[in-house]
């Protein structure tokens, strides 16, 4: 509070505040409801500061939570990532490597199957007339 008020009261009995210059006369007269009203409305430069300083640490630790959860997906990602890779370079292994055997297996099969499998005879048809 800047200026000191001296409490007063009307004729019709509401409360008033008295505002006085330096010399002491009156400067202005309020009424105490519209004064009390524009002191609750108006805030201190204590208040001020405090609501400045929470507001920037919350900031702070907003800004601060948001980087934590950004590297903590940054750290998924590149795992994935890694997983993925490793896993299309087991399967490009494994299919180099059993590309040949197959094809080996299948002529051994086939030689086999050619060798065991009994031929037929071959018989003359002859026409019936």
């Amino acid at each position: 509070m800047a200026t000191k008020r001296t409490t007063m009261y009307s004729r019709g009995g509401k409360k008033l505040y008295a505002v006085r210059n330096a010399d002491g006369s009156f400067k202005d007269i309020q009424s105490y409801a519209r004064a009390h009203r524009m002191d609750m409305a108006r805030k201190s430069a204590d208040e001020l500061a405090g609501a400045a300083k929470k507001k920037t640490a919350k900031k702070k630790a907003v800004k601060k939570a948001a980087k934590k959860a950004v590297r903590k997906v940054v750290k998924k990602v590149a795992a994935a990532r890694k997983a993925v890779k490793k896993a299309v370079r087991k399967v490009a292994r494994k299919a180099v490597r059993k590309a040949p055997a197959r094809k080996t297996a299948r002529k051994a099969v086939r030689k086999t199957a050619r060798k065991a499998a009994p031929r037929k005879a071959a018989r003359k048809t002859t026409r019936r007339k």
